[in-house]
């Protein structure tokens, strides 16, 4: 029988005394481990905005372009599904046979997309893509807490979260390149080759361990309605209309609350049993992620703003986009040297801090037909906001990590990680896109309230990491 330890001390208990190296990260003993599941939350990241840049292209070629909304849509439903199965496929099959799926799957759906003859073989290519880049991205995880020594987790958790903003980079660009020359295919089967060499990589780079002692059921219940609420903020985000999406997200968050009051009371559930009980910190820890993450989703409107506010072409304004990832993934990989407690606990506040205040500040500056000098301005506070996520998140997901000492409940915590970041980021994603509407035809207006109405929500995770630190402390 496995009894959790929820370890409520293990939130201020994250960290060795002194620092660990990235060459030890890196080293012969522990490169495989660390390398082959940053490539698998690569994979899924660049994929998120891979597509959207090649379905313009894809549209021309195959028609469907009543399809054109269902491509994130789909691929977000099935990435948050995936993610919510992790901890019972590693129970199952250990480290390599999961990941095994996780490349086998994505490698399968890649393929269909690359042959598709009509846009619905292409949704479904993306669906199944999906299921498997989710996979990829709870294993990265899951795959630092059960194959590297606990004194790397802080260095592996940067390494893992910092995949997401290099892939946010990564993707458009790279989608757009190969569309730009009109080889979409070959876009999808470039990431099929990708994820065959990954797959061979598998069985000499991990450790064949994370099996569990037990095969949990399967949550039906739980992932039912997380997928409902899913589908809802993603339609949400494509509805015209301010009403609309207001009703959309109202049933996306009516959902949540019914997966919470489920997950309260049944044993077979998706997030730790710890998450639930009083005094916990893992829950504040959970809603602190979901806010950073939360904020990521402004880059997808950036663009938006850099081609109508300040007059940059497209291929430039979409450089400003992957402005905060860049500050996400290059400032997690200095901060996760920190070891000191309380600095690592100033840290967790501070990110939510900073970001907020970057998008304030971003929000001020805002004009019409701004200025060169002003647009300008722009990157370097957009890398400052980004770099707020990247302070506050390996150390985040360390102490999510740490808040039990029972293997399957952790792996289960570990894994959680990737739900509430693909969860959060479809909820503000479709956030951004109801206030972009609330703005009407300014679009000066429209980027002041999804700039000012981000500031406030994401600097709610000063106040959640506050109570993470104080439950933790008891």
């Amino acid at each position: 029988m496995n009894v959790c330890d929820d370890n409520q001390s293990g939130v201020k208990d994250t960290s060795t005394s002194t620092a660990v190296s990235w060459r030890e990260l890196l080293s012969r003993e522990h490169a495989g481990a660390a390398i082959v599941p940053a490539v698998g939350v690569l994979v899924g990241a660049v994929n998120i905005y891979l597509a959207a840049s090649l379905l313009p292209t894809a549209v021309a070629d195959l028609g469907g372009a009543g399809f054109y909304a269902g491509n994130m849509t789909i691929y977000l439903v099935a990435m948050v599904i995936a993610t919510m199965l992790v901890s019972r496929f590693l129970a199952r099959w250990g480290n390599v046979g999961a990941y095994l799926l996780g490349f086998g799957v994505f490698l399968a759906g890649s393929l269909v997309c690359a042959v598709s003859p009509v846009m619905a073989v292409l949704l479904a290519g993306r669906g199944v893509q999906g299921l498997g880049a989710g996979l990829l991205s709870g294993l990265g995880f899951a795959a630092v807490r059960s194959a590297l020594p606990q004194r790397l987790w802080t260095r592996g958790n940067a390494l893992m979260s910092a995949m997401y903003g290099v892939g946010n980079f990564v993707g458009p660009a790279l989608g757009g390149l190969f569309a730009q020359f009109g080889g979409w295919r070959l876009a999808f089967v470039a990431m099929a080759v990708i994820a065959a060499v990954c797959g061979v990589l598998v069985p000499r780079a991990l450790p064949r361990g994370g099996h569990g002692a037990t095969r949990a059921p399967v949550p039906v219940v739980s992932l039912l309605l997380v997928t409902a609420a899913t589908v809802a903020v993603s339609v949400a985000g494509v509805l015209s209309g301010a009403v609309a999406m207001a009703a959309g997200l109202a049933v996306a968050l009516l959902l949540m609350a019914l997966f919470v009051a489920h997950e309260r009371r049944d044993a077979r559930r998706v997030f730790p049993r710890s998450a639930y009980r009083p005094g916990s910190p893992l829950k504040w820890l959970y809603l602190t992620l979901a806010l950073l993450a939360f904020g990521v989703a402004v880059e997808s409107f950036l663009p938006l703003f850099g081609q109508r506010l300040g007059g940059l072409a497209p291929v430039v304004a979409g450089f400003f986009g992957a402005a905060i990832s860049l500050g996400w993934s290059a400032t997690q990989l200095v901060s996760s040297a920190a070891v000191e407690e309380r600095t690592i606990g100033r840290l967790r506040v501070l990110g939510p801090l900073l970001l907020a205040l970057g998008f304030l500040v971003l929000g001020l500056m805002q004009r019409q037909d701004a200025p060169v000098w002003l647009v300008l301005g722009w990157v370097p506070v957009l890398f400052v906001a980004g770099a707020g996520i990247g302070l506050a998140y390996p150390h985040l997901s360390v102490a999510v990590m740490s808040s039990t000492r029972d293997p399957e409940e952790g792996a289960r915590a570990a894994a959680a990680i990737a739900t509430v970041t693909s969860l959060a980021i479809a909820f503000g994603t479709a956030v951004a896109g109801a206030l972009v509407n609330l703005g009407g035809a300014s679009m000066l207006d429209a980027a002041r309230y999804v700039l000012f109405g981000f500031a406030i929500v994401c600097a709610v995770g000063a106040i959640t990491a506050r109570a993470a630190a104080r439950t933790g402390s008891r």
